[in-house]
């Protein structure tokens, strides 16, 4: 499945991308301006001295040839490199003496010129700007001619290419990191609102979001959310309260058909069909009375009155004491029973003395269910920093991978194999429940045909 970007990091990019193409847009239009600008100063300029040019050959009209060409001269090395040049309609030079600049330069063509133009022309690996102008001096039709470098020009826009690229880590980084806090500040409220969701269960349904005030789809979100909730919350209470009752009230009838089935079976001249049949009502109300009372527990635990009485109590004498009362099922199930406690020092925590037996015996009786004849069961228990570790173990049929999620689940069963195992399927929710309230870690791991473990982590008393 496709990965997908988290909101935060879709508004930095966003806002990165629009932070630079405004910039780039911006660059390439100061670029453009600049461009126009500098062309436009160098066409005045070029203009200027074209006017000067003229004024200059217009005041030495009645002047000698040689004074003539001596003012040109002197003109031209006084201006643009000496890159002025006179010519005649046709295309010959007015003077035969010009500076050597003038001579080598590739002045454009004067054919059919009748007004003035600027032309761009390439001489000796760089870019000149030209500027032709038809002018009368005196009785006599002449063309002005003018040309300028544009390497000033060049260099300044390549530098400024340079300090626009320069700057593009920059302002990507600005972007990226302005997108960034932006989308934080904004989604903050997200993740506190994402926080508290994940925090809400089935256990503190009565959570709600907090309210905010910012009068957007934020506040609106929070509001229909805790709607929601509440209508959970109350739907809940319901289905809780009608398990409660109903396994409170079935419990009456049950121990009158239990109670009459047993006084049945008093009677001395009762045929063995009918014993047999009060036997199997007898075996069948003790597991629906066993249901009941797990139902009637796991609806007492999710109503939040466990009823458990916290006191110190030392697990490895708990430990002790329940694997005796086993011992004899064991060797019922032809099952060898391993046990391994500390007896140097009391692994003591703080629990329910009851809740915490009742912990202990679920885990084994679930392990001795699943384990075939002549297999093995074992608990062991070690106290480490601050903890206390009991792992029941079972050389039996295993858990497939694909179930172990829902282990914990009520009323959920495995595979076929698991489900030919009588049980109510509530048993190892109670005792993840019972861990629970004790803020311990109940895990399991398992591999299919070679038997599963089951692993509790306690806190040691005043850790």
């Amino acid at each position: 499945m496709r990965e997908r970007w988290s909101i935060s990091l879709r508004l930095t990019l966003w806002f990165g991308s629009f932070f630079f193409l405004g910039w780039l847009l911006f660059g390439v239009t100061m670029w453009l301006n600049l461009s126009t600008t500098l062309r436009a100063e160098r066409d005045q300029t070029l203009s200027r001295r074209i006017d000067r040019f003229q004024e200059v050959l217009g005041n030495a009209q009645h002047e000698v040839q040689s004074e003539r060409l001596g003012d040109f001269l002197e003109f031209s090395r006084a201006t643009g490199n000496g890159l002025n040049e006179v010519f005649r309609p046709d295309g010959n030079r007015e003077f035969s003496n010009t500076t050597p600049a003038a001579k080598k330069f590739p002045w454009p063509s004067l054919i059919g010129m009748q007004a003035e133009k600027y032309s761009l022309v390439v001489s000796g690996g760089q870019s000149y700007r030209v500027l032709l102008r038809p002018v009368n001096v005196g009785n006599r039709s002449l063309v002005l001619a003018c040309a300028a470098s544009e390497s000033p020009n060049r260099l300044v826009l390549g530098r400024f290419l340079v300090g626009l690229g320069a700057s593009v880590p920059v302002f990507l980084l600005l972007g990226s990191a302005g997108g960034y806090l932006v989308g934080r500040r904004a989604l903050s409220p997200v993740d506190e609102i994402t926080r508290r969701v994940q925090s809400i269960s089935i256990g503190n349904l009565s959570e709600r979001l907090p309210a905010l005030n910012s009068r957007d789809e934020l506040q609106r979100l929070t509001e229909t959310s805790n709607a929601m909730l509440e209508r959970l919350e109350s739907s809940v209470l319901r289905i809780r309260q009608f398990t409660a009752d109903a396994s409170h009230e079935l419990r009456a009838p049950l121990s009158i058909i239990r109670t009459s089935s047993e006084v049945a079976l008093r009677e001395p001249q009762l045929g063995g069909e009918s014993r047999k049949t009060l036997l199997g009502i007898v075996g069948e109300v003790e597991r629906a009375t066993a249901l009941l009372n797990d139902m009637l527990t796991l609806a007492r635990a999710d109503a939040a009155h466990g009823d458990l009485l916290w006191e110190p109590v030392d697990l490895a004498g708990l430990a002790e004491e329940v694997c005796e009362t086993a011992t004899p099922r064991a060797q019922q199930c032809e099952l060898s029973f391993a046990i391994s406690l500390p007896h140097d020092q009391p692994a003591m925590i703080m629990g329910d003395l009851f809740a915490l037996r009742r912990l202990l015996w679920t885990l084994i009786d679930n392990a001795m269910k699943y384990t075939p004849h002549g297999g093995a069961v074992g608990l062991s228990l070690t106290a480490e920093a601050g903890s206390v570790v009991v792992e029941v173990t079972d050389s039996g049929i295993g858990i497939a991978a694909k179930d172990l999620p829902y282990i914990f689940d009520r009323f959920y069963r495995a595979d076929p194999s698991r489900g030919d195992v009588e049980g109510t399927g509530l048993g190892l929710a109670i005792a993840k429940w019972i861990a629970q309230m004790h803020k311990a870690e109940l895990t399991v791991s398992s591999e299919p045909g070679h038997g599963s473990t089951f692993c509790l982590t306690f806190p040691l008393a005043g850790k």
